[in-house]
């Protein structure tokens, strides 16, 4: 088993370094943002997040009728939860993570799941056998309706709970960027993880329960 950053990582500096006060720009064509809730695509080529205005999501993303064969995927906007998800200890010390938040998508330029977790690089990969985690996956319905390259599944593991939900891929590279913001010492140090509590907090607040939702 090997560790590295994750390349996944490019074009994530917007989640990884203090924000400056000028105005962001479509990094498609360089339309002012004025909404800090502005869309985000996925290059799957390039294996990167773009800021995108309304106009390029809509023309370029090739799974809501762009180009075919373009390689922008707009990220969705649902998150949810499933509080009947089955994960033990015996499960999560399989993937030998060395923290409790780790997340999990399909990238569909290399045909795999890729798995991930926060540290003070940014996202790290964890290059893993599937059969590691396959059990973890398979103890949650949330992992069959995972869109690919632009959702995940985000799992944190603390005093013998855990908490599984499905969320945009951008939500995840967040979550990364803050905690390599805060990060201090070997461990991360009590203000990353307060914030990190702080942020399941909110995500608990914004998602769905898939149980009771029925397929969205």
């Amino acid at each position: 088993m090997r560790f590295r950053p994750s390349p996944e990582a490019r074009g994530l500096r917007r989640f990884t370094t203090p924000r400056t006060p000028r105005p962001e720009q479509c990094e498609l064509c360089g339309a002012p943002l004025a909404d800090q809730n502005h869309r985000h695509l996925v290059d799957t080529e390039k294996r990167a997040l773009a800021c995108a205005c309304g106009p390029c999501a809509q023309l370029l993303d090739r799974s809501g009728g762009g180009p075919r064969g373009g390689r922008f995927r707009a990220v969705p906007g649902r998150c949810l939860s499933d509080p009947g998800h089955l994960i033990d200890d015996t499960a999560w010390e399989q993937l030998r993570i060395p923290v409790g938040v780790a997340f999990f998508f399909r990238n569909s330029a290399l045909d795999r799941l890729v798995a991930l977790y926060p540290s003070p690089a940014g996202a790290t990969e964890s290059e893993l056998d599937p059969s590691s985690w396959q059990t973890v996956l398979a103890g949650t319905r949330l992992a069959e309706l995972m869109e690919p390259d632009v959702e995940a599944l985000l799992l944190r593991r603390q005093s013998g709970r855990s908490e599984c939900f499905l969320v945009p891929i951008d939500v995840c590279y967040e979550l990364v960027g803050r905690m390599r913001l805060h990060w201090q010492g070997f461990d991360g140090g009590a203000e990353a993880r307060a914030d990190l509590d702080a942020y399941f907090t909110h995500l608990r607040d914004r998602a769905r329960d898939v149980q009771g939702s029925g397929r969205p």
